[in-house]
């Protein structure tokens, strides 16, 4: 559905966006992931033909966004960050309004507006002045203006900005839904968008593609860097013992609801070893007589990866 290759966009002597090369399948729902600045809302505008590249080009369904424009546009629903929503106007009115300048035709228009208000959960509001709208339902009408054209994808740029923890899981409820009959590019640096919404990530950062894959692909290029030990260790031997060690640091002794049982978490020093280590602490608690229930390396969260990769904390 969308094919880009050594994608550029320079602005004098500052480059956006640099030799981006990526596929989105038909179908897919994928997460565009990067910190603020990092290039994403440049390179969304250049696959729907609103920004020029420098270098490298777009193909929409197969359509050349710069040599067949009017071809590939057809193909796309683009919602930007911003919409540009009209506050004098109803709700119906505005994407009636909407969907002349997208050229639907005047005698399917009607039904356009109504599948988009329905699919954008924004029917009952449409008699509403946009001005009066929340900014989770002004955002759900720059959704459905995306929709109006009935395009096969959609390229949304950071949707949830701004709303608060509700509006959000509306919004997200929206587009996981919207993901059953389109291929969607989702802009956003919040990394549970990604994991709640999207089937795999693109990870940009200064303009670059740094990273690509499933969820579980991008946590695996990052080592685990702690671990878990759910041991019968009823003299309490282990704790000391562990403490010892020059491989691991912050050993904790945590509560565990099975009062037999004792559960300590640590870090690795040197996350790379981290199986070797563990194997090593697992055959000494065992040589001392305690019971390993459970010796589990902790899985890399999206946010240690997103650090790792853009050098940028999520929060």
């Amino acid at each position: 559905m969308i094919h880009a290759e050594n994608l550029t966009k320079d602005y004098g002597t500052v480059v956006a966006v640099k030799r981006l090369s990526f596929e989105v399948g038909k179908g897919e729902v994928v997460g565009f992931l990067g910190p603020n600045g990092a290039g994403k809302s440049t390179t969304l505008r250049m696959l729907a033909g609103f920004l020029g590249p420098t270098e490298g080009r777009v193909e929409i369904a197969g359509f050349d966004i710069q040599t067949a424009s009017e071809q590939a546009r057809a193909q796309i629903g683009y919602m930007p960050e911003s919409s540009p929503l009209y506050p004098e106007m109803r709700v119906g009115e505005y994407l009636g309004f909407r969907a002349h300048l997208k050229r639907v035709p005047r005698k399917e228009r009607k039904a356009a507006v109504e599948r988009a208000m329905e699919l954008a959960v924004v029917t009952e509001m449409r008699d509403t002045l946009i001005q009066h709208l929340s900014k989770g339902y002004r955002q759900r009408v720059g959704l459905a203006d995306a929709l109006v054209r009935n395009p096969p994808l959609l390229n949304l740029d950071e949707p949830t900005a701004g709303l608060d923890p509700n509006q959000i899981r509306e919004v997200r409820r929206v587009i996981k839904s919207l993901g059953a009959e389109h291929t969607i590019l989702l802009s956003t640096h919040i990394l549970p968008e990604v994991e709640s919404t999207c089937d795999r990530a693109l990870v940009i950062d200064r303009g670059r593609l740094v990273a690509q894959g499933s969820i579980e692909e991008l946590r695996a290029l990052r080592a685990a860097d702690a671990a878990v030990l759910v041991l019968r260790d009823p003299e309490q031997k282990a704790l000391p013992l562990l403490k010892q060690r020059d491989d691991i640091q912050r050993v904790k002794q945590q509560a565990d609801a099975d009062r037999e049982l004792t559960r300590i978490s640590f870090e690795f020093i040197k996350p790379e070893r981290g199986g070797a280590v563990l194997e090593s602490i697992v055959s000494e608690l065992v040589g001392l007589g305690i019971g390993v229930r459970e010796a589990a390396p902790r899985k890399a969260s999206l946010e240690d990866v997103f650090a790792q990769l853009t050098g940028v904390e999520e929060g």
